[in-house]
């Protein structure tokens, strides 16, 4: 309910500021993102994006490491390998690397779609709030 009325004084504030075009057709701007962030649901969406990416990033940053120590460890280690055992380090040492960029992709795709999850029905909700006011208002 509260979120219902601040999303209604937010559009009636953007409504607000309109401009009339020809002598029936009146047009109004509405600021969408501005409008979700300032409802509760939408500041707990935004907490809950900014956790998960937090704990993505901790998960890339922490593989990040282990593969950075990989490296060092070869490149003290590499003088006394043996050509094949130096091959199959650095094929183990891409093979991370690969993964990495896998799950830095597969991380961002996740990260958007939990973004559309949660601000769906908050952008439903605001479209049907600025229809009933536009209808009620005569706003085109």
């Amino acid at each position: 309910m509260k979120n219902t009325f601040i999303i209604r004084m937010l559009v009636i504030g953007f409504l607000g500021s309109s401009v009339a075009i020809g002598a029936e057709t009146r047009v109004a701007t509405v600021d969408m993102q501005k409008a979700i962030q300032n409802v509760e649901t939408g500041k707990k969406a935004k907490s809950d994006l900014e956790k998960a990416l937090t704990l993505k990033r901790k998960e890339i940053q922490d593989e990040e490491a282990k593969i950075n120590k990989m490296g060092e460890e070869f490149k003290k280690q590499s003088l006394v390998m043996n050509e094949e055992a130096r091959a199959k380090k650095q094929s183990e040492i891409q093979e991370r690397i690969v993964k990495l960029q896998q799950l830095q992709m597969k991380s961002q795709t996740e990260l958007q779609q939990k973004e559309q999850t949660l601000t769906a029905p908050i952008l439903n909700k605001l479209r049907q709030i600025i229809q009933d006011i536009a209808s009620k208002k005569g706003y085109s």
